[in-house]
């Protein structure tokens, strides 16, 4: 059943999904101001990562946060800013080149060196990070574990929590701006996120025609819209996620000529 309370947790999930991010925003935009004395670094950034930190924090404070506890509608509002709205902006910011520019040439060689490891290479390839998090979806709507997430504080908080890191991974491993080892090619990258957008469809498809999640006490209608807020607003943020992805291919490809130029190496044939 909704509720039309608070449900057990939330006030955990709000101190979590406030003070946390606000202080990563603190560090990154004192981090960018101390870079940007020295070197260049986009307002446009700065301003990308402060966006998404602002979509995480309106998502789980009043209104929002009230009216997801009593409307599935109000719910799915909140799982599309805390799982694909806010995560885009913030991966937008780049905020793993950031700390790599800051780091001493040792702290960047085992950052490096973490990043190759295989259970986190494992963890960040596309197709990893898709099951994550749309299979986590699948997994809360389409089983009774919405049902007790709205009863079991812990389970509460843990699944607000993982909206955010996979939404923010699945990001990453598509469109990320940030350097990773072993990334794999944009076609790879650009298969995974169709994919993933077609299941993402088709799990807003099954909700609306069945009426998942089940046991929630919502009307058919209730469950409809709410089904349509899920499809929709996925669509508008897979599209900036997949817009996303061709604008660095296109900076990288007309950046590319100009560093061959400046090493010296011819820049024909380049595709």
């Amino acid at each position: 059943m909704m509720h039309h309370g608070s449900p057990p947790g939330s006030t955990l999930l709000l101190l979590l999904l406030t003070v946390l991010p606000v202080c990563l925003l603190c560090v990154y935009v004192l981090t960018a101001i101390r870079k940007r004395r020295t070197s260049r670094w986009s307002s446009w950034r700065i301003a990308s990562f402060s966006t998404g930190i602002l979509l995480i924090v309106l998502a789980v404070m009043p209104p929002i946060s009230s009216w997801a506890h009593q409307d599935l509608r109000g719910h799915m509002l909140q799982h599309l800013l805390l799982g694909m709205f806010g995560p885009l902006a913030l991966v937008f910011g780049a905020p793993g080149t950031l700390l790599i520019q800051i780091l001493s040439a040792s702290g960047a060689r085992r950052f490096r060196n973490m990043m190759c490891l295989p259970p986190v290479r494992l963890l960040i390839h596309p197709v990893t990070a898709a099951i994550l998090d749309i299979g986590g979806m699948y997994l809360l709507y389409l089983t009774p574990l919405f049902g007790l997430s709205m009863s079991h504080p812990l389970l509460f908080v843990l699944v607000h929590m993982h909206f955010v890191i996979s939404g923010y991974l699945f990001t990453w491993s598509i469109a990320g701006p940030d350097p990773a080892p072993h990334r794999p090619s944009r076609k790879c990258r650009l298969g995974v996120v169709f994919l993933a957008t077609a299941a993402h469809a088709i799990l807003g498809k099954l909700m609306y025609g069945y009426g998942y999640p089940l046991g929630t006490g919502a009307s058919l209608s209730e469950l409809q819209s709410a089904a349509q807020w899920m499809y929709y607003g996925g669509d508008l943020a897979e599209l900036l996620l997949i817009t996303g992805l061709f604008a660095a291919w296109f900076r990288h490809r007309s950046a590319l000529p100009e560093l061959l130029a400046e090493r010296g190496a011819p820049a024909r044939g380049l595709k």
